[in-house]
């Protein structure tokens, strides 16, 4: 099972350079750590998640980490110019030493249509069309004629270092979408919230078209502490506030601030104002037999299925230590 690092960029302390060079900080710990792959999310108009260039932060990591592979999950691909983000990859793929793999999702908050001027009922085709344009410009010259994207023999350089960049679809959200990535052989990214039932009924849908098993990488919350009780408590604050902020993004609001104090005595008071709930419930949050607990039980059902971790504290040196943990006591006996 190959484990990675998800990063989104969270602000918590109301500090945006904070947060990025805390999400960078902890991807190259995790490659001198031996993780096997780091992905990086695409966010807009977003005061919590800060990423809107997934390109310049896979160009900084290539410039800082050796071994690691780089990954966006994803780029919003109805955003981009098909030739212009194939020259990126390539770019990107030959800084990186080839170590480039390529996300694209869909995207679905309302600002980013507006502000991008793609129409929402466009979004899932367009996707589809420059995903495909910007694979076949990663191969050759190339020609293409779609409903919303097209040129004409193209040829892009530089050339990518790797002869097939990997290539996965980052939505579990349609059949549509996982009907296209069977088809074409693509890979699949899973949201944080998709339940292990889900990744095997996906997984079959996909084996029924493509004749074998999807390339699959799940995103999953996570959390160590001593006992399981703490990790559920220092997880619950962050899970809530990400879940306020990115229906805050959706809906063009600004992201509630967020007080560490407040969260803690909110959780002395009850538990339902936690609402991050399938987030959690698909996380590997607990002690340390928890967490093995937790991924036994994915690689069990799912042996195909490798997991990006998306540590949950709210400081960087919190999340430092837990993926150091990880490391040591965990990873060992997976």
């Amino acid at each position: 099972m190959k484990i990675g690092i998800f990063a989104l960029f969270e602000r918590f302390a109301n500090d945006s350079q904070k947060a990025i060079n805390g999400q960078l900080e902890l991807i190259k710990l995790c490659d001198e750590l031996g993780f096997d792959e780091a992905w990086v999310g695409e966010h807009h108009f977003n005061d919590f998640s800060v990423c809107p260039s997934p390109s310049l932060l896979l160009s900084y990591l290539a410039a800082t980490t050796k071994n690691i592979r780089l990954g966006a999950a994803g780029y919003l691909a109805p955003f981009y110019d098909p030739v212009r983000l194939a020259e990126e990859v390539a770019t990107l793929d030959n800084l990186s030493g080839g170590r480039i793999n390529l996300g694209f999702a869909k995207g679905a908050f309302a600002p980013d249509s507006k502000h991008f001027k793609v129409a929402p009922e466009d979004m899932r085709k367009a996707m589809f069309e420059i995903i495909t344009g910007v694979n076949s410009l990663l191969k050759d010259t190339s020609t293409y004629q779609g409903d919303i994207v097209s040129f004409l023999s193209v040829d892009i350089e530089p050339k990518p270092i790797q002869k097939e960049i990997p290539v996965y679809i980052a939505s579990f959200g349609t059949e549509e979408s996982i009907v296209f990535a069977a088809r074409n052989g693509y890979g699949l990214l899973g949201s944080q919230g998709v339940s292990v039932e889900e990744c095997i009924h996906i997984s079959h849908l996909y084996e029924s078209i493509a004749g074998k098993l999807p390339k699959m990488t799940v995103m999953r919350t996570f959390c160590v502490a001593d006992t399981t009780e703490k990790a559920i408590e220092i997880a619950k604050p962050s899970l809530d506030h990400f879940v306020k902020s990115m229906r805050s993004a959706s809906s063009y609001k600004k992201s509630p601030v967020f007080d560490e104090n407040r969260y803690k005595q909110l959780i002395k008071e009850r538990f339902e104002f936690f609402d991050g709930g399938k987030f959690f419930d698909a996380g590997i949050i607990g002690d340390t037999n928890k967490c093995l607990e937790q991924i036994a039980l994915i690689r069990r059902q799912c042996p195909h299925v490798s997991i990006a971790l998306k540590p949950v504290g709210t400081e960087f040196e919190q999340n430092k230590r837990m993926l150091e943990i990880f490391n040591e006591k965990i990873r060992p006996f997976i």
